[in-house]
């Protein structure tokens, strides 16, 4: 039998691609209660207003919308080189961002990216090459 690979994705932060620029990404495991799988397979999350930090050691996410309710925080599974990597990154003056909940197979990850935030000249640099991407101005 075959493993089948995680790749069904629950939810998309697109306000990631829009507020950072992301460089890399890392899949994350997270340890999650019953309930909370349910509502993440059932796609009664959001990811919008969620962000990723480092408390003792571990990687922690905060501001998960589940439901009505939002979790308080969830721990995420990584290991101890990755998220020294991860600090290191902090430290320069990158932020830890959510990108992605993958939830096709049996377990749940969460893919989260460094990102350094956009300024607003930026911002709007990125919605003229989207526009001029979907043939608004030619």
């Amino acid at each position: 039998m075959k493993k089948k690979k995680v790749s069904d994705s629950v939810t998309v932060n697109r306000r990631a691609h829009f507020d950072y620029q992301l460089g890399e990404e890392l899949t994350c495991g997270m340890s999650l209660t019953g309930p909370q799988v349910r509502l993440i397979r059932d796609h009664h999350v959001q990811l919008k207003g969620s962000y990723v930090t480092i408390r003792g050691g571990e990687l922690w996410l905060y501001g998960l919308t589940l439901g009505a309710d939002t979790a308080a925080d969830i721990r995420l599974l990584a290991t101890k080189k990755q998220i020294a990597g991860l600090e290191r990154a902090k430290v320069a003056g990158s932020t830890i961002v959510p990108v992605r909940l993958l939830g096709g197979g049996r377990h749940i990850k969460l893919v989260i990216a460094v990102g350094k935030g956009k300024k607003k000249y930026d911002k709007r640099e990125t919605i003229k090459k989207r526009d001029i991407e979907r043939g608004r101005y030619a």
